[in-house]
């Protein structure tokens, strides 16, 4: 037993595990620079984070040791985990900012939707590597397609678009990676397109069509609903070449920046550590992707391959969605900076999914 820990240890891929440590430190000392900023300093969120982190860095390692095989094999069984998960928090969750998404336990919250990212994306990795997209694939696209619309109807339910939203772009680009006719995807986005419209209608909540309104037009209600989008396009541009020190930054200080420690976390980064600080964000997040790619070539299971693509693909659209958030350019839609922002549920998933692919990438290196 020992002797395989050790094995497994010297084929971790160190360098990926690094980039992810140094972008979660920059969290850390971002979400403690926050709440410098309160009248009476309270560390709270702070020493939740670095709890969460120590038990998420420990799932990654307990992953990364386990056999992906299994995971593979029980994708039915965690997805009706999730399945139940969603629906549970629906009807005993805790109500959180308008969105009935969380189950808690004394201080800490627990956020089944961040989770179901992973269950999803283990299904449909299962999913298309059983079944070729050649042999029948409008069929093959309905049945993942009606896999992950359960997911994603539940979660707008809670309402949280910005989590269904990922859902779904997870499902597209898993076809996508399936080799799935792309002529096709002219349909799928005529389909989404009348959803968008019936969900304006119908489902939508006041303060999400005000969000896509803003986004359409930054300067609209810039003093109420326009508030965040406002501050945030201003700290990012007040951060200059060098930023203006930890705990020096004026918008996230002086409480102009709602949220600071979770969505707009990149922009906190752009005003303190200015565009150097944000240049080594994006070099970590760029060498994560550098290593899944270079490990990718290695290996030969069909599984680990769209597993580890749709895990890359899933960080990638999050990482993208946050910073065009912080800098006016997507609208705000609730989705935070992978390894970066303040959220138990959040970085505890992330780790998963790096210990996932750590597990992945060890198999590929000895041939197990």
């Amino acid at each position: 037993m020992f002797s395989k820990i050790i094995i497994y240890l010297k084929n971790i891929d160190w360098i990926l595990f690094f980039s992810v440590l140094l972008l979660i430190s920059f969290g850390l000392i971002e979400i403690y620079s926050v709440a410098l900023g309160k009248e009476t300093i309270d560390l709270l969120n702070f020493k939740k984070q670095f709890f969460f982190i120590i038990i998420g860095i420990i799932l990654l390692f307990l992953f990364s040791f386990l056999d992906f095989h299994n995971i593979r094999s029980f994708s039915n069984y965690l997805y009706i985990i999730g399945l139940a998960a969603l629906l549970a928090v629906l009807v005993v969750g805790v109500t959180i900012r308008g969105t009935k998404g969380w189950f808690y336990l004394g201080n800490f919250g627990f956020q089944p939707a961040e989770f179901a990212k992973i269950i999803l994306l283990i299904f449909l990795a299962r999913f298309f590597s059983s079944y070729s997209m050649k042999i029948r694939p409008l069929k093959q696209a309905l049945l993942s397609g009606l896999g992950s619309i359960i997911f994603v109807f539940l979660i707008l339910a809670q309402p949280d678009f910005g989590t269904a939203s990922m859902l779904l772009l997870v499902w597209l680009m898993m076809l996508a990676i399936a080799g799935f006719n792309k002529k096709y995807f002219l349909v799928i986005g005529l389909i989404l397109l009348i959803s968008f419209t019936a969900s304006w209608l119908f489902l939508f909540q006041d303060y999400q069509k005000q969000r896509i309104m803003i986004f359409l037009n930054p300067s609209f209600d810039s003093l109420n609903q326009g508030y965040n989008i406002s501050q945030a396009i201003v700290a990012v541009g007040a951060g200059g070449i060098t930023g203006r020190g930890i705990g020096f930054g004026s918008q996230s200080q002086l409480k102009f920046l709602p949220e600071a420690q979770n969505d707009f976390i990149f922009a906190v980064i752009a005003e303190e550590l200015g565009f150097l600080g944000v240049c080594l964000i994006i070099f970590f997040f760029a060498v994560f992707f550098y290593r899944c790619i270079v490990n990718i070539k290695k290996m030969k299971n069909d599984f680990a391959i769209f597993f580890t693509l749709g895990a890359m693909g899933l960080i990638f659209i999050e990482m993208f969605i946050n910073i065009s958030m912080n800098i006016g350019l997507l609208p705000v839609i609730g989705i935070s900076l992978p390894f970066v922002s303040y959220g138990g549920s959040a970085i505890l998933s992330s780790l998963i999914l790096v210990g996932i692919i750590e597990s992945i990438i060890i198999r590929s290196k000895i041939n197990y």
